[in-house]
């Protein structure tokens, strides 16, 4: 019974076609169309019947063709030639939309036979037609993203949603124009948003005609029309959070403004790979779909929205990495490290497609480029520390600057966990240090091979003094204050226990140089024969003795007042030193001289110094001025 239906239905046609073959008019081409595109079936019955039933099967059916192209031809001009835009009318949008549907099937269907040049005429002439479609649709395509970005603009002012605008609007000239506004996102601190930058029915209608352009071959424009609007929100979005090194990324930055360029360039970048490009990637998916047929066009689509702003922001990173290694921008590279190793992750998922592989190469070279430069960082501290000249020991042997400087250099570096990844991730060049102190990670090798090279340049400063004692005090307080600013610190955790143990004796060989140097020949002169002198022998020495202690002794502490020890602790362990040792065998001297008769008058007259004396004298030793120039200890 169907069959007879069918069988009638195709007589129907057969007849109407008959009509149609012999008509010239815009109704036939309507109603050609209508029967061509129901049923191949009757495309097929209707061209054997244009042939009588005979064999040019080929020659009637590019009529059929042809006629279908006509009818399109009138239908799609309509649109294509309009000086409105179409998607302003639901309606127009859908019936165009249908008839680019239309004109693809019918190019998809007769291209097998595209080898008949009647057939390949004609494809030619419906391709001519599917570029005009094209290149409106991507007019369209435009016009939606620049009004939808403007709607959202003005419908999300204020409401904190994804479109507010930036508090700093009305301090930028030249965005009171509404045509060259462009939306953008509020600076945030919680970046577990997304931001949705189009409005749901414009996203809609942007897939519907991205769909058609990616079936028909035009997917590139598509992608193009898209990262145009997108890149340039993108940049301005950025730009508003203060970020100025988009437009000088490969400038050199001035020592005054290069750390606020960073602060804002961390802040930039954050939000640009934590909200701005996830939601970039969200819309882009949503914009041209998630089959596999438009997976590659929305890949293209996010590479040029974020190629430019991400690559100036690496530029930008590149440009510290590449600077001056001085080591006092260590902690500006450190900044700019920490920001490029937290965002791997992100950037690593972000851009993993074949498009976007080589900003996240870039990203990966970058952060390299950076530890690198850190490390070179620490070679420069080497080569600064050799450089200071020997000539430069400070007066009074106390604290010298190149001492304070890397100790409190060094310190600030390990307060940061950051450093010893960097030096993790490299291969050292060989350095000779201490075995025996066993340092426990690359970077507590770097760390122990400065305190060498710092040792080094300090024992040849110490050979400056032409007085042995005053070499050991410079060393002492040096040491001392190594040491102190080594304990109870992470350097210290690095450099370990042994390294602290082992350079505390230092200092404690260095006080007894001291005290052998300084003090050991006035003890000789104060010490007693043993031997059975006879008086005028005994007086007429312990007279020399005498003479002897109180130049020297007045000497020495007339030299050493004017000496520095920095530390209090270790100025008062220094006198107790001496105390301990002086006094008895002075207070002995002293009670041995007036014991003998004869020089009781001497005594009176030539003991300069009594015990109090010599007490308060050397009480008085190390008021030099401590620390070389101004700063913090």
């Amino acid at each position: 019974m169907a069959e007879n239906g069918e069988e009638k239905l195709i007589a129907v046609a057969r007849h109407i076609a008959k009509t149609l073959g012999h008509t010239d008019n815009a109704m036939a081409d309507d109603i050609l169309q209508i029967f061509s595109n129901f049923d191949g079936r009757l495309r097929e019955k209707l061209g054997e019947n244009l042939t009588g039933g005979g064999g040019d099967d080929s020659r009637n059916g590019v009529a059929v063709l042809d006629q279908t192209l006509k009818a399109l031809d009138r239908q799609i001009s309509r649109y294509v030639t309009v000086d409105h835009p179409i998607w302003s009318d639901s309606a127009d949008a859908a019936t165009f939309l249908d008839a680019v549907d239309e004109l693809v099937a019918a190019i998809r269907e007769w291209t097998p036979m595209a080898a008949d040049k009647a057939v390949t005429a004609c494809l030619d002439r419906a391709e001519d037609l599917l570029q005009q479609c094209m290149f409106r649709l991507e007019e369209e395509f435009k016009l939606l993203m620049e009004r939808g970005g403007v709607d959202s603009f003005d419908g999300g002012r204020g409401s904190g949603g994804g479109y507010l605008d930036s508090d700093e609007d009305e301090e930028h000239d030249g965005y009171d124009d509404e045509e060259h506004e462009i939306p953008v996102a509020h600076p945030v601190s919680d970046y577990n948003i997304i931001i949705d930058a189009l409005p749901s029915g414009t996203i809609n209608d942007l897939h519907e005609i991205s769909k058609r352009m990616v079936g028909a071959g035009y997917g590139k424009e598509c992608s193009h029309a898209y990262s145009l609007c997108r890149r340039d929100f993108i940049e301005e979005s950025l730009s508003r959070l203060g970020f100025s090194g988009l437009q000088k990324s490969n400038a050199a930055l001035r020592d005054d403004d290069d750390e606020i360029e960073i602060d804002k360039w961390i802040k930039a970048i954050n939000m640009a790979v934590r909200v701005f490009y996830p939601s970039e990637r969200r819309l882009c998916d949503r914009v041209f779909g998630y089959s596999s047929a438009t997976a590659a066009a929305a890949d293209l689509s996010f590479m040029e929205a974020c190629r430019v702003s991400s690559m100036e922001l690496l530029n930008f990173a590149n440009g510290i990495a590449m600077g001056s290694r001085a080591p006092d921008r260590l902690f500006k590279i450190l900044d700019v490290y920490e920001a490029v190793k937290d965002l791997m992750p992100e950037i690593e998922v972000l851009f993993a497609d074949q498009y976007c592989l080589f900003i996240r190469n870039e990203a990966l070279g970058v952060w390299k480029r950076l530890g690198e430069s850190i490390r070179g960082i620490f070679m420069e501290l080497e080569n600064l520390i050799r450089r200071d000249p020997a000539k430069a020991a400070v007066p009074g042997g106390g604290l010298h600057p190149i001492t304070r400087y890397v100790m409190n250099y060094l310190r600030a570096a390990c307060s940061r966990p950051t450093l010893e990844q960097v030096f993790d991730d490299n291969v050292l060049p060989p350095v000779i240090v201490d075995r025996s102190l066993s340092p426990s990670s690359p970077l507590a090798v770097q760390m122990a091979w400065i305190m060498e090279v710092l040792e080094s340049n300090l024992e040849a400063k110490s050979k400056i003094y032409r007085d042995p004692a005053l070499s050991s005090v410079f060393m002492m307080n040096n040491g001392r204050y190594i040491v102190k600013k080594v304990k109870d610190d992470e350097l210290g955790s690095l450099l370990g226990d042994d390294w602290v143990r082992k350079h505390t004796a230092k200092v404690r060989q260095y006080h007894v140089n001291y005290q052998r140097s300084s003090w050991n020949k006035i003890l000789n002169a104060l010490k007693l024969d043993s031997n059975n002198l006879s008086p005028n022998v005994a007086s007429k020495a312990m007279k020399e003795k005498l003479k002897i202690f109180n130049s020297q002794f007045e000497e020495i502490c007339r030299t050493q007042s004017t000496w520095a020890i920095f530390d209090e602790q270790l100025k008062e362990e220094l006198k107790h030193s001496v105390g301990t040792a002086l006094l008895p065998a002075y207070r002995s001297f002293l009670g041995r001289f007036h014991d003998i008769q004869d020089i009781a008058k001497y005594a009176e007259k030539h003991v300069k110094f009594n015990v109090e004396d010599v007490e308060a004298r050397i009480d008085g030793l190390f008021q030099g001025t401590a620390v070389s120039g101004s700063g913090r200890k």
